[in-house]
């Protein structure tokens, strides 16, 4: 008889985890063969290669119940799959080809032969990002204290909408995600194995009512023409909603975060038309719950580095915030010059000696949940 593999063993040996595992024997899509005396999951070497084809066709871009029909049809037509996977694999192609001329144009302003924009950045959604995009892999990344509370939020959701998806950051491991994000330059960047990406904005969703346990946005609702319609298609399409936004009220984040109190008023401007939170929670039914920032945070979002203010002197980390793109590169100069003159003063630390004992702040992100 052949040997029989643990799930941890077969964890190891692939790179899944157990956790995901798991999910998949609950789905169907990857059911072992055999159990232990004690009840454990116990995997064939048949079982073993199904689950490489399975991550096979993920890594594609395919979402969990269409390769459950692949892998689970030994009739299918092998000659509709390559076709299929030639299909997404041009995609790809033209979505890399569309970073790269990205990049090119970021690296041709930088060396003086391009123009960069003279005037703060008004582009909202994909065009932002379209501007931005290039600089997120840098420092933006997923901070697991806040992850693990916005997934806790998700509560027992199996599939899930990730709305204005960007890279990926923040899209829960152990559930089906299907992302939405309308800026090529920020789905060619979605890592291999990332979920699958369908370009669209939230204002109109391609996807029929209820066809998701929970629909989830991250830090993106403040980019979209209509905020509130945007979230009334994913109470639409989902049972649950779950998004990660900000307070922009005076006491809630413009007077509270010294950055944009003492260096960047410019930001009352980009906030002047946005709808008050409370505002936008009540549009979908939704509770509000704060969310503290911790003073290491690993996600470069404009907030983040809050008991860290020498990052802001860093291009790179405002180069990937779209607050510093939009309020354009003079008061941009202005305010990292201040903050440089007032780090080398002392006049910083004085000012904020409050917080610098502090290990999380609270700075009015928030979360909204239906």
């Amino acid at each position: 008889m052949d040997e029989l593999l643990t799930v941890g063993r077969v964890a190891r040996l692939t790179g899944v985890s157990v956790r995901t595992l798991h999910h998949y024997d609950d789905l169907g899509l990857l059911v072992p063969s055999a159990r232990t005396a004690s009840g454990h999951r116990a995997y064939s070497a048949d079982d073993v290669e199904r689950l490489r084809e399975v991550l096979a066709y993920r890594r594609l871009g395919f979402g969990l119940r269409e390769i459950a029909d692949l892998v689970g049809d030994p009739a299918a037509d092998a000659v509709a799959h390559l076709c299929r996977l030639r299909g997404l694999l041009v995609d790809r192609q033209d979505r890399a080809a569309a970073m790269v001329a990205a990049i090119d144009r970021e690296l041709a302003a930088r060396a003086g032969v391009g123009t960069m924009p003279r005037e703060p950045l008004k582009a909202f959604g994909a065009r932002l990002y379209d501007t931005i995009g290039s600089a997120y892999p840098a420092t933006r990344r997923t901070e697991p204290r806040i992850a693990a509370q916005v997934w806790a939020a998700l509560g027992d959701a199996r599939t899930v909408l990730n709305v204005g998806a960007g890279t990926g950051s923040y899209e829960p491991p152990d559930r089906e995600v299907t992302a939405v994000e309308p800026s090529a330059v920020m789905r060619a960047q979605r890592p291999p194995g990332a979920a699958p990406c369908v370009a669209a904005a939230a204002e109109s969703l391609p996807f029929e009512d209820q066809s998701f346990d929970a629909a989830m946005a991250f830090s993106t609702i403040h980019h979209w023409h209509d905020p509130i319609a945007g979230l009334r298609e994913m109470r639409r399409v989902a049972r649950r909603v779950v998004v990660f936004t900000h307070d922009a009220s005076d006491t809630g984040w413009r007077h509270r975060f010294w950055l944009t109190r003492d260096y960047l008023p410019e930001v009352v401007d980009l906030v002047a038309d946005r709808p008050p939170v409370e505002q936008v929670a009540r549009a979908i039914g939704a509770h509000l719950e704060p969310v503290l920032i911790p003073w290491d945070c690993a996600d470069g979002f404009f907030e983040a580095h809050w008991r860290r203010p020498e990052a802001y002197l860093d291009e790179r980390v405002r180069g990937a915030v779209s607050v510093w793109a939009r309020v354009g590169p003079q008061a941009q100069r202005r305010a990292v010059e201040m903050l440089r003159d007032d780090l080398a003063s002392g006049r910083w630390a004085e000012r904020n000696r409050e917080i610098l004992a502090l290990d999380a702040a609270e700075l009015g992100l928030r979360l909204l949940v239906a």
